[in-house]
């Protein structure tokens, strides 16, 4: 998602090491690790663990994506990697399943730019305050991405900046007050085995490393795609990885259990127990201004993958459509306002419990996704007689299954209604001299 601003900026130039790593960067630390501490508050230190699993099986996605995108050094997205391997069909379903989460799963990046900002709104507004300023900033940001795509990347670009000042001031600040014991399981879990809470930890935890394969994105225009994007990508994920188990270890340690699975904001809470409200409040305003960023980023993301999609006659052609500004208005405007219901739907009294029912669904159908480029992957390797290949996709296809499979059923049906409504848009799609009938 970070492509389209980086490609304005550098034109025809190639990327080097450092603008992929900064890709890397940018697509995975997001909102998550501003709401991920609350939602996984429930757990204690069991959510350290979690963290450090889901941080390998983004380590073996970022090898999949990695190996797949020095095979297919194409522009694009997965659905790129699919059509290669698989044919169209399983492409456009993949893409479909694709550009559909990316605008649904934007809506806790809303929830959690509106949370950061509560100890300026009050601690007890009505939940019907924090959705309409939700809904108030959607309509602007889809106002900026349909004025202009040039418009969005320099808004996204000042944003970007402030994105790594809480990650490197939290930790640094709260160390000194730092107390584990604050961090126990709750009554609700306190009967659970490790093992039976490890798979909603893990999903709940992998949010923060979505987006793993943007980086893959922009290999035409990055020098030595083969060799530098894999570099870029496994080490840009092992420091991401770091910097969201420090941070949660930090807030873990300064508030208890029970008061962070009801914080709104845990990063500006962390900050008002060790330096007091009004640097807080100067915290909450960063925090938010860095959830807005992402969420801009993901707009003009999900409108670039139809746009995408439909060029290449996956999607029909009026979603190819753009105004005399450039934007894709059409693609921006389905996105944005089919956040909206899901933002009335998931409305609840606790932050954590909103977040985490979106994310749960959300992280499933961003598996399917990936679990079909590890099939693709697979596939390579198996006619490139790569053994080293073979196994590392069957570990990544095992991890990919075993957040699908250790799922609840409504999740797992959640998930896979994504990508069965695409179903219904097969009729619009332009035909091709290739196409092959779907069986």
């Amino acid at each position: 998602m970070a492509f389209d601003k980086l490609k304005d900026m550098i034109m025809l130039k190639k990327m080097g090491f450092g603008s992929v790593l900064a890709i890397v960067f940018g697509s995975q630390i997001g909102s998550g690790i501003f709401m991920v501490p609350a939602a996984l508050a429930p757990f204690g230190t069991i959510s350290i663990l979690g963290w450090i699993l889901a941080g390998l099986g983004a380590l073996l996605l970022a090898f999949v994506f990695a190996g797949l995108c020095s095979a297919f050094p194409k522009t694009g997205g997965p659905h790129v990697y699919i059509y290669e391997l698989f044919g169209r069909w399983p492409a456009f379903f993949t893409g479909w399943t694709y550009w559909l989460i990316s605008w649904v799963s934007s809506s806790v990046v809303v929830i959690a730019s509106v949370a950061c900002l509560h100890p300026l709104l009050g601690e007890y507004q009505s939940p019907y305050v924090y959705l309409s300023l939700e809904i108030i900033l959607l309509l602007a940001l889809t106002y900026i991405n349909c004025k202009s795509v040039v418009l969005s990347g320099k808004f996204e670009l000042i944003l970007t900046l402030l994105k790594f000042i809480p990650f490197a001031i939290v930790p640094t600040i709260i160390f000194y007050k730092f107390d584990l014991s604050n961090a126990y399981i709750l009554n609700e879990y306190s009967n659970e085995s490790v093992l039976s809470l490890m798979p909603i930890v893990i999903s709940i935890a992998f949010w923060g490393f979505i987006g793993v394969e943007s980086a893959t994105t922009p290999a035409e225009f990055v020098k030595n795609p083969s060799k530098t994007i894999p570099r870029a990508i496994v080490l840009g994920t092992l420091a991401v990885a770091l910097i969201y188990i420090i941070n949660n270890i930090a807030i873990m340690g300064v508030i208890p259990s029970n008061i962070l699975a009801e914080s709104k904001a845990p990063f500006v809470d962390a900050i008002k127990v060790v330096l007091g409200k009004n640097i807080s409040f100067i915290m909450s305003i960063i925090t938010s201004l860095v959830c807005i960023g992402t969420l801009n980023a993901w707009i003009l993301t999900s409108a670039q993958i139809s746009l995408g999609l439909a060029q290449s006659n996956l999607l029909p052609s009026f979603f190819a459509r753009k105004n005399t500004a450039g934007s894709p208005y059409i693609s921006v405007l389905i996105s944005c306002f089919g956040m909206i219901p899901i933002l009335i739907l998931t409305k609840n009294e606790s932050l954590a419990a909103q977040v985490t029912y979106i994310i749960d669904f959300s992280v499933k159908s961003f598996l399917l996704v990936y679990l079909a480029c590890c099939l693709a992957y697979f596939k390579l390797a198996y006619r490139l007689n790569n053994y080293r290949k073979l196994i590392l996709s069957a570990m990544a296809i095992v991890f990919c299954l075993f957040m699908i499979i250790e799922s609840s059923i409504q999740s797992i049906l959640i998930a896979t209604l994504f990508t069965v409504s695409g179903i219904f848009i097969v009729p619009y799609i332009p035909s091709t001299k290739d196409d092959v009938k779907i069986q």
